[in-house]
C-alpha cells in the first residue's frame, strides 16, 4: 500500500499506564486495566502489571485511555501561509488534543495539485510533524473548478483522497468526472456541498437570528441540494464519496436514503456543529463565523443523533487557522473558520457525553477508528502487539481555553474563554510520546 502518513522520527515510548478506564470499541473493552507500552508497541493489557526496568509508570486512576483520535479534515496553511499555521504548530495542537494522525486539505498557496508538492510536504512532515500527517490533493488544478488534476500520480505520491474543500465542485459534470477518475486510484472524493448562487453575500445561517442582526443569510437548502446531487452522482458512477462538514437535518435525509440504497458514501460532522448554534452569533464574535455556518438547535440535535446512530461516520475538526488581524474585524468582513484540533474531544465530551446524549465508546469510535478506516490507515486500538496510538484523558480536570493554552499559531477558537471539563494528559502517536501535559 502506498504510504499516506509522515512524521518526524522519535524514540519509542516505554510507559506503564496503570488503572485507567480503557475504552476501545474495536477490542470490546470498557473496564479498568493496565496498559504496558514498550519501545512504542503495546506489550500487555491486563491487571496487576509491573513496569520493567527503564519503564516509567503513570498512575491513571479515574482517567480514560482511548484509541488516539484521527482527523480527516485539517487546514494546515502549509505551504504559503505559515504565519497562520505550519506543520509543527498544527501537530503540537493535534497532539495536545489527543490526535495521533491528521489529514490536511489542499487549499493552500500554492494549491496541492501536483505529485511533487505532495512529496515535498511529506519530506517536511518527516522533520517537523510530531504526529503523523497525511495530505489531500485537489480535485481541480488551482481549485479553479476547470481541469482535473493528475489523480493517478497524486495517489501514487501518497494523497489520501481528493478535495477542493473551501470551494464546492462547480458542476455535476465535474463531480461525475472526479468520481470516475478517483475510482481508478482507489481513493475517494471529499465534497464541500454548497450552492454558491444561494449563499453569495451570506455570512451566517439564514433564519431568525440573521434577520434580527441584519446579516446576510446562508440558507440550509444551499447545502442539502448539493448533498443530494453529489449522492446521485456517486450512486450512478459507483464511486466513493465523502461529505465534508454536514450541518443540516435536510442533508441527513438525503444521506440516509443513499446509504440504504448502498451508495459508497461516508460523512463527517464538526465539533462546532455538534456543540454550538447560530444563537452564539448574537455576540457578533467573528470566531463564530464558519462555513457551513452554525445552525439552529434543531439541526444541532439532528447531527448529534446521526452521529450516535452511525449515519454520520465520524467527527472531523475542519481546523481553520487565521491570523489575528484577519479575525479582529467586523463580523461581516472576517474570514470563515475556527480552530478545532486542541478542543474537539473536550467540547464534544462535555456537551454530548456528559449530558447523556452520546455514549463515550461511540464518541471514541467516531473520533478514532471510523475516520482511520475511511483514510485507509491502520486503525488505532488498545490491543497487545499493536503500535501504540493512545490518548490518556482526565475527564474531571477543568481548564479555560485561552490564547496561551492554544498551541496553534492562530488563536481564532470559537471556544476562547470557555471552561473545559476534560483534559488530555498524554498522547502517544506512532509509538512515541507526542504530548504530555506539564512537560512543555
Amino acid at each position: 500500500m502506498t504510504r499516506r502518513l509522515w512524521s518526524a522520527p522519535a524514540r519509542g515510548a516505554d510507559v506503564l499506564i496503570r488503572g485507567a478506564r480503557v475504552v476501545d470499541p474495536l477490542a470490546g473493552l470498557d473496564e479498568t486495566l493496565d496498559v504496558l507500552v514498550r519501545k512504542g508497541r503495546i506489550l500487555q493489557v491486563g491487571t496487576g502489571l509491573e513496569a520493567p526496568t527503564g519503564c516509567r509508570t503513570i498512575a491513571a486512576d479515574g482517567w480514560l485511555l482511548l484509541p488516539g483520535f484521527v482527523d480527516l479534515h485539517t487546514h494546515l496553511r502549509t505551504p504559503g501561509r505559515e504565519d497562520e499555521e505550519d506543520l509543527a504548530s498544527a501537530t503540537r495542537a493535534a497532539a495536545a488534543g489527543g490526535y495521533v494522525a491528521i489529514f490536511a486539505m489542499a487549499n493552500t498557496d500554492p494549491v496541492v495539485d501536483t505529485a511533487s508538492l505532495v512529496q515535498a510536504l511529506a519530506l517536511r512532515a518527516q522533520t517537523e510533524a510530531v504526529v503523523p500527517v497525511g495530505f489531500f490533493a485537489a480535485v481541480t488544478r488551482g481549485l479553479r473548478g476547470e481541469q482535473l488534476t493528475e489523480m493517478w500520480e497524486l495517489a501514487q505520491a501518497g494523497a489520501v483522497g481528493f478535495s477542493d474543500d473551501g470551494r464546492p465542485l462547480s458542476s455535476a459534470h465535474l463531480t461525475r468526472r472526479a468520481l470516475q477518475y478517483a475510482k481508478v486510484t482507489d481513493r475517494f472524493v471529499a465534497v464541500h456541498a454548497e450552492d454558491e448562487s444561494l449563499t453569495r453575500g451570506g455570512v451566517m445561517h439564514e433564519g431568525a437570528v440573521s434577520a434580527k442582526l441584519g446579516l446576510g443569510g446562508m440558507p440550509p437548502v444551499a447545502e442539502s441540494i448539493e448533498v443530494d446531487r453529489a449522492l446521485e452522482l456517486a450512486a450512478y458512477e459507483q464511486g466513493r464519496l465523502h461529505l465534508c462538514h454536514l450541518s443540516t437535518a435536510a442533508s441527513l435525509e438525503h444521506l440516509e436514503r443513499a446509504k440504504k440504497a448502498g451508495v459508497q458514501v461516508t460523512a463527517e460532522v464538526t465539533p462546532h456543529h455538534l456543540t454550538l448554534t447560530d444563537e452564539c452569533i448574537r455576540s457578533l464574535d467573528p470566531n463564530y463565523k464558519m462555513n457551513p455556518p452554525l445552525r439552529p438547535e434543531a439541526d444541532r440535535k439532528a447531527l448529534a443523533q446521526a452521529l450516535r446512530s452511525g449515519l454520520i461516520d465520524c467527527v472531523a475538526t475542519d481546523h481553520a487557522p487565521h491570523a489575528q488581524q484577519e479575525k479582529e474585524v467586523p463580523f461581516e468582513d472576517a474570514p470563515f473558520g475556527t480552530l478545532g484540533l486542541q478542543t474537539a474531544f473536550a467540547a464534544a465530551h462535555q456537551t454530548l457525553v456528559a449530558s447523556g446524549a452520546l455514549k463515550l465508546p461511540v464518541l471514541a469510535e467516531r473520533m478514532s477508528q471510523s475516520p482511520a478506516r475511511i483514510a485507509g490507515m491502520a486503525v488505532p486500538t488498545v490491543q497487545a502487539g499493536e503500535e501504540a496510538n493512545l490518548c490518556l484523558v482526565d475527564p474531571r480536570e477543568t481548564w479555560t481555553v485561552t490564547s496561551a493554552e492554544l498551541h496553534s499559531k492562530a488563536k481564532n477558537s470559537a471556544w476562547l474563554g470557555a471552561k473545559m471539563k476534560t483534559r488530555v494528559k498524554l498522547t502517544i502517536a506512532a509509538g512515541s510520546v507526542a504530548w504530555e501535559d506539564g512537560a512543555r
